[in-house]
């Protein structure tokens, strides 16, 4: 046919399209990364500080808050003594509503007399034992009833100088925790249950059996007496041959329970 020409071939359009898209591309721009510098050696210890902190706070309150509601199965004075002293244990748990009273009277007239007052360390007591220590009458123990129940459960016996000093830092420690998760009564109530009354002899109930065949709920005043002047050393003092200093002192403790008020002190600061 005249007039008509043959079309030329076209370029398939994905072609044109590859083409076109080729034609724009831009070399990109070159990333540049920065690696931070490493922390100063300060940044890495106070790092290291906060998490050890963190973790010795999340580790005491695992450690105490339980005790709110679970009786401890044991405490660590005792597996030390079960396992490095070999002793034979007798320890037998008593709630509080089944201890005399009389008994947790003599413990507070005894070892703690501003024990519902205080927040787990006596500043009267620890100035009036450094004074008479200054005065050459020798450093007596000044610890509460709560720092005794930390030093227990949680601690351990030692006579080194680091020792002890480390022991302490540590009773400090567990003694504010226990002061803040648990109430007064629940402290007195395990301290009654895992103090050091003889040989192998922990708690009062196992204490009564064991000197006066009774029970923890039937001791009487000089009974509870007897058993309280030996606390301060109970492998040393004796219950039914107590030397003279000693017979003072249960005689001092009786007094002291009728100037408390008795159970009337119990009442008052519901113990």
């Amino acid at each position: 046919m005249t007039g008509s020409s043959k079309p030329g071939k076209r370029r398939p359009a994905a072609a044109a399209k590859k083409g076109k898209s080729r034609a724009k591309r831009r070399p990109k721009a070159r990333q540049l990364h920065f690696r931070e510098p490493a922390p100063s050696l300060p940044r890495r210890i106070l790092r290291f500080l906060n998490r050890l902190i963190l973790f010795s706070i999340v580790l005491s309150i695992t450690l105490v808050l339980p005790l709110r509601w679970m009786n401890p199965a044991t405490s660590s004075y005792i597996l030390q003594a079960s396992w490095l002293e070999q002793a034979v244990i007798t320890q037998q748990w008593r709630d509080a509503e089944s201890i005399a009273w009389t008994m947790k009277m003599t413990v507070i007239a005894a070892e703690d007399q501003n024990f519902p007052l205080h927040y787990g360390f006596d500043m009267n007591a620890i100035r009036q034992a450094l004074n008479d220590s200054q005065n050459g009458q020798g450093l007596r123990g000044a610890s509460t009833i709560t720092q005794q129940v930390a030093r227990n459960l949680y601690l351990w016996p030692g006579e080194s100088r680091v020792s002890k000093w480390s022991r302490k830092g540590l009773e400090a420690w567990f003694t504010v925790w226990l002061e803040m998760l648990l109430p007064k009564s629940r402290i007195l109530e395990i301290y009654l249950n895992i103090a050091e009354l003889g040989d192998g002899v922990y708690g009062v109930e196992a204490a009564s059996r064991h000197y006066f065949s009774s029970t923890a709920g039937q001791l009487s005043l000089p009974q509870a007496a007897a058993l309280a002047s030996i606390l301060p050393s109970p492998k040393t003092y004796s219950v039914f041959q107590p030397g003279a200093n000693q017979q003072q002192r249960r005689e001092w403790i009786q007094q002291q329970i009728r100037q408390l008020g008795g159970q009337a002190f119990l009442r008052q600061h519901q113990l």
